[in-house]
């Protein structure tokens, strides 16, 4: 009689973990998802695909660890300024311009000191050395049109 309890138990146990881990990936995934009324206009039109992060490998090698190259760049009609990229603070072994982007929390990164991108090809660069490339999401964005 013994072991169908622990079985039940078990069970509770399992359905119990599976639906916490449940709810963390559906908060995950509603954290990690657009916030239009901050990334888009309603009627000029920035889209979140405007503000195009590129990124590149440089060949060099700083303190032991890869360069690489990375370009912002404005494709929309408008201006847009106080761009917020997710930079997990920045790492890297070589200073990092702050005129062209600066950590503003542990997640956060600031371009150009919030002024604004030129429209169409508006771009802003910098380089920084870190073991493996790092990611620079957008994550909001104000469009001037």
């Amino acid at each position: 009689m013994g072991q169908p309890r622990t079985e039940l138990l078990a069970l509770a146990f399992l359905l119990v973990a599976l639906a916490a881990a449940v709810a963390a990936a559906a908060t995950e995934v509603v954290d990690a998802a657009p916030a239009p009324a901050r990334t888009r206009t309603t009627t000029a039109g920035c889209r979140r695909g405007d503000l195009v992060v590129r990124q590149r490998a440089t060949g060099r090698v700083v303190e032991g660890k890869p360069e690489y190259a990375v370009e912002v760049r404005n494709a929309c009609r408008c201006a847009q300024s106080r761009v917020l990229l997710r930079c997990y603070g920045l790492s890297s072994v070589e200073a990092v311009d702050p005129r062209a982007i600066r950590a503003v929390d542990g997640e956060r990164c600031l371009l150009r000191g919030g002024r604004a991108l030129a429209p169409r090809g508006g771009a802003v660069r910098f380089t920084y050395a870190w073991m493996t490339p790092q990611d620079f999401p957008l994550l909001s964005s104000r469009p001037h049109c």
